[in-house]
C-alpha cells in the first residue's frame, strides 16, 4: 500500500503530460493531486491511484521552481518528505525540498519512464525496434531519394535522376526530346536533393501557361508542395510586413514574366538565396554575343546566387549552337566564355562522334587496325594500347569500355543529358482518322471560319447556338455510340468550349463524361481523372481544355479526339503525348474532325501533309512553324492557289530537318544520358522495395498502435480514417475525411486520387520520425514462462544506437546507420544476445497487469539499474568497431570519389572545383562527426521469468 503525505511529488502513469504533481489533500480513502504545469487537479482512490513516487538519486540533474539546474549530491527523508543536497553549476552547495522541484518535468528516457511506472505494451516496443531497423536499411540504400516518386520506372529517367541528384549542387541541362519526361526527371532530382538534405530552398521559374502543370506534377508525383508566387500573393505578403516575400517559403514556383515586371521583385528573388534554381523552357531566353535580353539577364543573376541549376530546354539541334552555348554559359560561365572556342570544340567532338558511329553499329570492327589507328590519338600516351592489352571480354564490352573513357574526356556530357525517341524504345504507333465536315451557316454567314479566330469559331456564340449548329458535336456523339466500350479523351483549346461540350454530352446526349479544365482545384481534377480511369461505371469520355490537360497522362485510353487544333506544333505534340507514352499497349487512334473551307482545314493540311505530325513525332516542328508562320497565317485568313506550294515546301523542309537531326545525332551523348546496365540496377533496387510487403506490414502495426483504422477499399487499395481512440491528436498526412491509399505502383499510376504509400511518402517518413522522437515503446515490461530458466530470473533487453551529431546534408546514415546494437543479459550478468533473438523473445513475452508491473518494478529497480549499467558497457565495447567501419566506408566512398573527380578534372573541364571541395568537406566533417559518436539508449524491455 502506497503511503501518501501532503507535499510529496508524484507522477501520473496514465497522464504523464500533466508533469510533476504534489499531494494537496488526503481524505480517508481519497487524495487530491495538484499538477501546476497543467493547472489541473485529479482526485484518486488512495488504494489504486495510478501514481509513481518521484525520488532522485545522487548524480541526477534536477531543476527548481525557477528552472535553475542542480546536481544531486545527497538524499534524505523526514516524515515521508524528501530533501536533496545539491550543487549548482558554480559548485555552490544548498538544500532543496522536493516541494521546490520544478513541475515542468517530463520523464522521457527509457529508464526514467520504466522506473516512474510509465511503460508500454510489447507491441509498441517492437514497433520502435522495427522503425530503427527500417530506417537503418533505408539509410544505406543506393536508391535513397528515388523511392518516393509516383512514376513508371523508366530507365532513362531513373538513370539521369540518380546520376545528377547524387551530386553536390548539380548544374545541368536536361534536353530530352518532347514526351520523354524532362519535368519528371527534374522532379526526381529535386525530391532526392530534398530528401537527403542536399537542398532545402528551391525556386522554379516557368512560363505562365505551365504554372499549374508544374504545381500538379510536383505535388502528385513527388509530394512536393510548392507555393505559387504571383502579383497578388507578393503584394499580400508585402502588405503584411513580411520583409522579403520570397523568404517566407522554402519551395517557390513562379513565372518569369511575373519576376520581370518590377526590378524590386527581381532583386528580392535574387537576395532570397536558393539551393536550387529550375528554369523550364530555357531555350526561349534571349541571348546573342552582342546583347542578352532582360529574361536571360535575370536568370543569369539568379543562377549566380543559386548553388544548383537545372535548365529544361529543347534539344540543341532544335535551337542551334548559339542558343545551346547560351544555356551552357548559365551552367558554368567560367568554362563557357567564348562562343567561337566552343564551336571549335564542338566541331572536334562532332568529328569524334562521326568516327564512332560505325563502331557503335558494328562492335566487331574494333579489331581492325584502321579503326584502332583512328581512335588511338584521342587517348593519352600508351593508354589505348593498355586498354586493349588488359581487356579479355567480348568486342562489345571493349567498345563499351572505350566509349566510357572517351565520354570522360570529351564534350559536355557531364553537364547535359539528352535522350531521343530513336534511342529510347517502347513508344506506340499512331494512326490518323480525319473527318472533313461542312462548315455550318452560323459560322459561314458571319465569316467566323477564317483567320486565327476560325480555329475556334464557337467561342463567339452562346452554347445553345453553336452546340446545335456545329457538326463536330453530332459527329462526336455518333463516335461515342460506335465505340461504347472504349475510353475517349477529347481535347479542346479553350476551357469554355470543353465546359459547354461536356455539359451537352452528359445532360442532353446521355454520355457518361467528365470535364477537365484549369478552373478546377487539384482535388476536383483528381476526381475527374479517377472517374475517367474507372472501367466499371466510370466516364466514357474526359473532355479537357488545352491548359487543363497539361501534366496528365491517360495511356489506358487509345482514342484521342482533337476537337480543334492548336496553332503550335509543340502543343499538338503535347496533346498526342497524353496517350503517346512509353507503356502504351495499343496503337493510338487520333481522330481529327475539322470544318471544310475554313482555317481549320488549312491548319489540318499543313500539320498532316506538311509536317506529318499526326502519325509520327517530330522535334523540329516549332522551328518550321516560325519559318512558315507568316505564309501559313495568310492562307488561314484567305486561302489562295499558293497553298499547295506552301505544303510542298513545308514537306521538303520537314524531311531535310529530319535528315539533319539524324545526321547530327549525338550517339555519345545518348549513351551518356542512359547507361542501361546502371539503370537496370536502379530499377531492380526500387522493385525490391516495391515488391516487398514489409511496408504494409509495418504501417498496419503503426496504424494499430496510433488508433488509425484501415479497411478494404478495392483491389490494391485501402481507406484510412481516424479511430475513436487515437493515440495522438494529429497523425501525419491523415485527412479529416480520411485517405484512400495504395502500396501498388501500378494502381497509383492509374488512380492519382489515391495516396501512393512508399518508404519516402511524407506520411511514412513523418510517422517514423514521430515514433522515434517520442517516448512510445522505449520502455516495456513483460513476463515469460521458460522452463530452462529459474523462476524470478530477470532479463533486460536494451536497444542502443550509435549517434553522431551532424547536419542532414552529410547523409551520415550511409556510413553510420541507425542499426541498433542489441544487448540481452540476465540478472547474473550472463549475455544472452545471440542465444535469444529479438523476435524469439517477443513471442515468449506475455502481458503483465499494470498494478502488478508497478509493484514489480519498484522491487527489482536496484537489480535493473545494475543490469542497465552492464548493458551500456557491453554496447560501448562495440562502438570502436562501428566507428572504424564507418570511417572506412566514408573514406572508400567519398575519398575514392574525390580521387576520381580530380583525375577526370585533368582531362575534362566539366568537373567543377566546387564539387570536389564539397566532397572534401563532407569527408572531413563526416570523419570528425564519426570520431565523436557515442551510444544512446533507444529502448529497454524487462522480462521476468515466472
Amino acid at each position: 500500500m502506497m503511503q501518501f503525505v501532503i507535499g510529496q511529488r508524484w507522477i501520473s502513469h496514465s497522464e504523464a503530460k500533466l508533469g510533476l504533481g504534489f499531494i494537496k489533500e488526503i481524505h480517508d480513502r481519497q487524495l487530491i493531486v495538484s499538477f501546476p504545469a497543467a493547472a489541473e487537479e485529479r482526485i484518486y482512490a488512495a488504494h489504486s491511484a495510478p501514481l509513481s513516487r518521484i525520488r532522485y538519486k545522487v548524480g541526477d540533474s534536477i531543476c527548481d521552481l525557477d528552472e535553475q539546474h542542480f546536481t544531486v549530491t545527497g538524499v534524505s527523508e523526514d516524515a515521508g518528505l524528501i530533501s536533496y543536497s545539491v550543487v549548482d553549476s558554480d559548485d555552490q552547495a544548498s538544500e532543496l525540498d522536493e516541494l521546490e522541484l520544478s513541475c515542468f518535468i517530463a520523464f522521457t528516457t527509457p529508464q526514467q519512464r520504466l522506473f516512474s511506472g510509465q511503460f508500454d505494451r510489447n507491441g509498441a516496443y517492437m514497433l520502435r525496434a522495427a522503425t530503427l531497423e527500417h530506417i537503418a536499411r533505408l539509410q544505406q540504400s543506393p536508391v535513397q531519394g528515388l523511392l518516393g516518386s509516383r512514376t513508371s520506372l523508366l530507365p532513362h529517367q531513373l538513370y539521369i535522376a540518380s546520376e545528377v541528384a547524387s551530386r553536390y549542387a548539380p548544374r545541368v541541362l536536361l534536353a530530352d526530346e518532347v514526351g520523354l519526361g524532362k519535368t519528371i526527371e527534374a522532379g526526381m532530382i529535386l525530391h532526392q536533393q530534398l530528401h537527403t538534405g542536399l537542398a532545402s530552398r528551391i525556386l522554379i521559374t516557368v512560363p505562365d501557361t505551365l504554372m499549374h502543370q508544374w504545381l500538379v506534377e510536383m505535388l502528385r508525383r513527388f509530394n512536393l508542395r510548392f507555393s505559387i508566387f504571383n502579383q497578388e500573393r507578393y503584394d499580400a505578403l508585402r502588405e503584411a510586413g513580411e520583409g522579403n516575400p520570397f523568404e517566407t517559403e522554402q519551395l517557390v514556383l513562379c513565372s518569369l514574366d511575373f519576376l520581370l515586371q518590377h526590378e524590386k521583385t527581381q532583386q528580392q528573388a535574387i537576395d532570397a538565396g536558393w539551393d536550387m534554381l529550375v528554369v523550364d523552357e530555357a531555350h526561349h531566353l534571349h541571348w546573342s554575343e552582342q546583347q542578352s535580353g532582360p529574361d536571360y539577364q535575370l536568370v543569369e543573376q539568379l543562377a549566380s546566387v543559386s548553388d544548383g541549376l537545372l535548365l529544361l530546354t529543347a534539344t540543341p539541334e532544335q535551337v542551334g549552337i548559339d542558343s545551346h552555348f547560351a544555356r551552357l554559359r548559365l551552367l558554368d560561365p567560367a568554362k563557357f566564355q567564348s562562343l567561337s572556342e566552343f564551336k571549335v570544340q564542338e566541331e572536334g567532338y562532332q568529328k569524334l562522334n562521326e568516327l564512332l558511329q560505325p563502331l557503335l553499329d558494328q562492335p566487331q570492327s574494333i579489331t581492325e587496325h584502321d579503326t584502332q589507328a583512328i581512335l588511338s590519338p584521342y587517348f593519352s600516351d600508351g593508354e589505348f594500347d593498355k586498354i586493349l592489352a588488359d581487356h579479355d571480354g567480348t568486342e562489345q564490352q571493349l567498345v563499351d569500355t572505350l566509349v566510357a573513357k572517351l565520354l570522360d574526356r570529351h564534350g559536355t556530357g557531364r553537364v547535359q543529358f539528352r535522350n531521343t525517341r530513336a534511342a529510347i524504345k517502347g513508344f506506340p504507333e499512331r494512326q490518323l482518322h480525319s473527318y472533313p465536315l461542312e462548315c455550318p451557316a452560323l459560322y459561314d454567314d458571319n465569316l467566323n471560319q477564317w483567320g486565327i479566330e476560325g480555329l475556334y469559331p464557337e467561342i463567339d456564340f452562346d452554347p445553345d447556338e453553336w452546340i446545335t449548329a456545329d457538326p463536330r458535336v453530332d459527329w462526336l456523339i455518333d463516335f461515342y455510340k460506335q465505340h461504347k466500350n472504349e475510353k475517349v479523351l477529347v481535347i479542346c483549346a479553350n476551357a469554355q468550349t470543353a465546359l459547354d461540350l461536356e455539359s451537352h454530352l452528359q445532360l442532353r446526349a446521355g454520355i457518361r463524361s467528365a470535364a477537365f479544365f484549369e478552373g478546377l482545384t487539384i482535388i476536383e481534377r483528381d476526381r475527374a481523372a479517377a472517374y475517367f480511369a474507372d472501367f466499371e461505371g466510370g466516364a466514357q469520355t474526359l473532355v479537357c481544355s488545352e491548359i487543363g490537360s497539361e501534366g496528365r497522362n491517360f495511356q489506358f485510353a487509345r482514342h484521342l479526339v482533337l476537337f480543334d487544333l492548336p496553332l503550335n506544333p509543340d502543343l499538338l505534340e503535347q496533346r498526342i503525348g497524353r496517350l503517346d507514352r512509353i507503356g502504351q499497349q495499343h496503337t493510338i487512334q487520333i481522330h481529327a474532325p475539322y470544318l471544310l473551307d475554313s482555317a481549320q482545314e488549312v491548319l489540318f493540311n499543313w500539320y498532316h501533309q506538311g509536317l506529318d505530325l499526326f502519325q509520327q513525332s517530330f522535334s523540329g516542328g516549332f522551328s518550321l512553324f516560325e519559318r512558315f508562320e507568316e505564309r501559313l497565317l495568310s492562307q488561314m485568313t484567305l486561302p489562295t492557289e499558293d497553298l499547295p506550294q506552301l505544303l510542298t515546301e513545308t514537306r521538303a523542309a520537314m524531311e531535310e530537318t529530319k535528315r539533319q537531326l539524324q545526321q547530327g545525332r549525338d550517339r555519345l551523348l545518348e549513351i551518356n544520358s542512359c547507361n542501361r546496365p546502371r539503370a537496370e540496377q536502379i530499377i531492380e533496387a526500387i522493385d525490391a522495395f516495391d515488391d516487398s510487403f514489409e511496408l504494409q506490414i509495418y504501417l498496419e502495426k503503426l496504424f494499430d498502435q496510433y488508433g488509425v483504422e484501415y479497411d478494404y477499399h478495392s483491389e490494391g487499395a485501402q481507406t484510412l480514417h481516424a479511430g475513436e481512440n487515437m493515440y495522438c491528436s494529429h497523425f501525419p498526412g491523415l485527412n479529416e475525411d480520411g485517405n484512400t491509399i495504395t502500396y501498388d505502383r501500378d494502381v497509383a499510376l492509374s488512380r492519382e486520387d489515391f495516396d501512393f504509400l512508399n518508404w519516402e511518402h511524407p506520411m511514412v517518413t513523418e510517422s517514423m520520425e514521430m515514433v522515434l522522437s517520442s517516448e512510445l515503446g522505449n520502455a516495456a515490461i513483460a513476463t515469460m514462462n521458460v522452463k530452462g530458466l529459474p523462476p524470478a530470473t530477470i532479463l533486460l533487453e536494451c536497444l542502443f544506437t550509435v549517434n553522431a551529431i551532424a547536419p542532414k546534408s552529410l547523409q551520415l546514415g550511409r556510413f553510420l546507420p541507425a542499426q541498433p546494437i542489441r544487448v540481452l543479459i540476465d540478472n547474473t550478468g550472463k549475455v544472452l544476445t545471440e542465444a535469444l533473438k529479438l523476435e524469439g523473445l517477443s513471442k515468449l513475452c506475455k502481458k503483465i497487469p499494470k498494478t502488478t508491473a508497478h509493484a514489480v518494478i519498484k522491487q527489482i529497480q536496484p537489480d535493473v539499474e545494475k543490469m542497465l549499467k552492464r548493458a551500456a558497457e557491453l554496447a560501448k565495447q562495440q562502438l570502436p568497431e562501428r566507428s572504424e567501419s564507418a570511417q572506412q566506408a566514408i573514406r572508400q566512398q567519398l575519398g575514392a570519389e574525390v580521387d576520381r573527380l580530380q583525375a577526370l578534372q585533368q582531362i575534362n573541364g566539366g568537373i567543377r572545383h566546387a564539387e570536389i571541395d564539397f566532397l572534401r568537406n563532407q569527408l572531413a566533417a563526416g570523419s570528425e562527426a564519426i570520431e565523436h559518436a557515442n551510444i544512446e539508449l533507444q529502448a529497454m524491455r524487462v522480462v521476468i521469468n515466472t
